[in-house]
């Protein structure tokens, strides 16, 4: 059993380039991940692969995830990367810099409290509202609203977890910056109180 702290625990099969991790956080094994942040108490399980993403904190990220699928110039007439990885083909060519910031253009931010499931597929630009549920297999290729349940290929709106108002009065509350000992506190009321008791205890 793996007993988490505020250092987080990175498999050590994992491959990580110009990343920050969050405590308590958590990266499977046989994930690559580069140029993202990742919020504490976020997790992601093996096979995970993450590239110039923002995801904030008590993310849930299942197996075999790929969040920012990057694309290919379809412009072009080539798809292939020879055209921007040409330092690999060629002595005496370069990286072409300009591609690669257009992909970093199109990050994909992931919000608190969030649940991709098996084998999501998330798309370059996408922002992931908080609360949101992502079903197994989906591929997400627009912006998710908070509390939203989504599923499919493409991925499409199932129902909103909560009313209007519970979805507001979470968002106020943002539970999710309370410190380890106030977490601690509530353990028993995020376990047993139904949702409106607990924002009713806790000030939302």
């Amino acid at each position: 059993m793996t007993r988490l702290s505020e250092q987080p625990f990175i498999h050590p099969d994992t491959e990580i380039s110009d990343s920050t991790f969050g405590r308590y956080t958590e990266i499977g094994t046989r994930c690559r991940i580069s140029e993202t942040e990742m919020g504490d108490y976020s997790y992601i399980e093996r096979d995970g692969m993450v590239w110039c993403a923002k995801i904030g904190k008590f993310a849930n990220i299942a197996a075999s995830v790929r969040i920012n699928a990057t694309n290919h110039p379809m412009w072009r007439a080539t798809l292939h990367h020879f055209t921007y990885r040409a330092n690999d083909y060629w002595p005496d060519a370069e990286q072409e810099a300009d591609f690669f910031e257009w992909r970093r253009a199109h990050e994909v931010t992931i919000g608190h409290d969030t649940w991709l499931g098996h084998g999501v597929t998330v798309l370059p630009g996408v922002k992931i509202g908080n609360g949101a549920v992502i079903g197994s297999g989906a591929v997400v290729s627009k912006d998710v609203a908070p509390y939203t349940i989504v599923g499919g290929v493409p991925a499409k709106r199932i129902r909103q977890r909560f009313s209007d108002s519970i979805v507001e009065r979470l968002e106020a509350l943002a539970w999710w910056d309370w410190d380890h000992q106030r977490l601690r506190d509530a353990l028993d009321d995020f376990r047993k109180l139904e949702i409106e008791a607990f924002l009713e205890k806790h000030g939302g």
